[in-house]
Parts: structure tokens; C-alpha cells; sequence
């Protein structure tokens, strides 16, 4: 096996801390991943990875060796791609993770651009409003909204998303219409519970310049903003959604906006990719690109 393969390999099992997760991850049988690692260690003279019933760690020695090894891959992928770039511009495997409704609304309607302009990259797109972790699952990059805790991750900040809150008209026939935040005890809300940690969200607005949250009822609690929309088209409650994804709900009459003067902060968007000193040409591209797809729907 070459080298530079077995670098590879190497990395990818610091990365996913796991032999299992990094054949999967590379498309290879985990006895491959094991022989290779069996090699590289016979190869530079020294144990590279701490092996227990649980957990694969690298060794002090692994640690500096991963280093010079994800210098050296970048290195060589930016080699190999030197010439390739006027040619064919750049090539592989693309695979992104990102909220449901952004991934079927906005990106997988505007995707044929992105192929007819690299046409050697091919794109594995993840659909999902839960939180996955980048480097066990091989995700290359993942936009993510509201406040980042993945201080391992680098972040580039794309803008914020309009919060609006919004009803159905035979909910509001049915409870009247909250004209501002006293009138909140009175209504019930589609509540929404994290996909990731089950917390159910708060009524959130800003008065004053001050966060304010409210703990609101509901009879209805559910777990995606597909469902949640859903549900409130059923009448079920308010909710509080970025302006986007119910434009033509909007526009149509089937929901209607309320407390314009009361509406939660926007919420921070963010493209994350695994940090790393070289990004490969494939995910700047994809991530320069998904920038200025989302700039219409995004404050500065």
C-alpha cells in the first residue's frame, strides 16, 4: 500500500477514534484499516495508536505524527490537484450535512448549478435537524444555525436568519390574536423538543433590547421544523420559524404573521469544517458556493 495511503488511514482513525468507524468512513474492510496501521507502526518504528475494548487513541507519538501527517495529505492533494484545477477544476467526493428544510428548500432545488460547475465533484448530501458529528461521521461540511459549541470545528460565519412568529387563521379565530407579549399566557404553541438534547425550546422575543423567554403551553410537541410547520398549518399553535421557509405559506394565506414587534433574535449561520491547516479545493468550493446561494435569505 502506498505511503501516502497509509497516512490516510492513519488520520482517519485519530479522527473517528474508532478502526470500525474508519473503514466505513473510507469504504474499506476494518481487517484493511488494521493490516494498514499494522504497517505503518513496522514502518516509522513506534506504536501510533492506544488500542482498548472502547476506545482507539494515538499515543503521545501518534499525536505529533498525526500532525505532520495531515500536513503532508493537504500537501499532496493540493499537488495532485496543481494541474487538474484549469483542466477539470476540482474533483471527489463532496459530503455535507445540513438542516432539513434549508437542504430540500434551498439547496437541493439550486444543486444542478453546483454539479454543472464542477462536474468532476460528486455531492453526498445529509438531511437532518440533528447535530452530527463531523469527523466520526466524515463529513467534509455542515451548516449549522444558532450558537456553535464545537470550539475543535473552524466556522464561517454566513449571516443571520429572520426569526418571524407566525399562526394559522383558524387558530387565531379560535384564540384571538396576541397583539404584544402580555398576551401570551393566553395562547399555546407547537412546541419544539431538540432533536439532540430533547429540551423543548422557550417562546423567545426581544423587548428593550432584552432577551426575554417564555415557557408557553402545548398540547403538541414535536422534533422537526418540518413537523412543526405542520402542525401549525393544522391549527395546532403558534410558532416561531425563520421567514424562508414559510414565504409561500405567507404569501398563500394559509399562515399568518403576528407580534411583528416581538420577535426572537436572529439566529447566527455557519458553515463548519474539521479543523485542519490546508481545506481541500472540493470543500471551499461547495462552501463558497452554498454563501452565496444562502446571502438572500441571511442579514449581514
Amino acid at each position: 500500500m502506498d505511503r501516502i495511503d497509509l497516512f490516510r488511514i492513519f488520520a482517519r482513525v485519530v479522527e473517528t477514534a474508532s478502526f470500525t468507524r474508519a473503514a466505513d468512513t473510507l469504504g474499506m474492510p476494518r481487517s484493511s484499516v488494521s493490516t494498514a496501521i499494522r504497517d505503518l507502526e513496522a514502518r516509522v518504528g513506534t506504536r501510533l495508536l492506544s488500542r482498548t475494548t472502547r476506545i482507539v487513541a494515538p499515543t503521545p507519538d501518534g499525536s505529533a505524527f498525526y500532525e505532520q501527517c495531515v500536513r503532508l495529505i493537504a500537501d499532496v492533494e493540493d499537488a495532485e490537484n496543481l494541474f487538474r484545477r484549469d483542466a477539470a477544476g476540482p474533483r471527489g467526493v463532496l459530503r455535507a450535512d445540513m438542516p432539513g428544510r434549508i437542504g430540500r428548500l434551498i439547496v437541493a432545488p439550486a444543486l444542478p448549478d453546483f454539479l454543472a460547475r464542477y462536474p468532476a465533484i460528486d455531492v453526498e448530501l445529509g438531511v437532518t435537524d440533528r447535530a452530527v458529528n463531523l469527523v466520526e461521521d466524515g463529513i467534509d461540511c455542515a451548516l449549522r444555525v444558532g450558537p456553535l459549541h464545537d470550539s475543535a470545528l473552524i466556522a464561517r460565519r454566513l449571516g443571520t436568519l429572520r426569526l418571524i412568529n407566525v399562526a394559522s387563521p383558524a387558530y387565531l379565530a379560535r384564540h384571538g390574536v396576541p397583539l404584544a407579549p402580555a398576551d401570551l399566557p393566553g395562547h399555546c404553541a407547537v412546541r419544539y423538543a431538540s432533536p439532540t438534547t430533547g429540551r423543548i425550546e422557550d417562546w423567545e422575543w426581544t423587548e428593550d433590547d432584552t432577551p426575554r423567554t417564555l415557557a408557553l403551553p402545548g398540547r403538541v410537541t414535536v422534533n422537526s421544523a418540518e413537523a412543526q410547520i405542520a402542525c401549525c398549518l393544522a391549527g395546532l399553535g403558534l410558532i416561531q420559524v425563520p421567514a424562508y421557509d414559510v414565504r409561500p405559506h405567507l404569501d398563500a394565506g394559509t399562515l399568518v404573521e403576528v407580534l411583528p414587534d416581538w420577535r426572537a433574535a436572529p439566529l447566527p449561520m455557519s458553515v463548519l469544517y474539521p479543523h485542519r491547516k490546508h481545506v481541500a479545493h472540493r470543500v471551499r468550493a461547495f462552501i463558497d458556493w452554498l454563501a452565496d446561494l444562502l446571502a438572500p435569505h441571511l442579514q449581514a
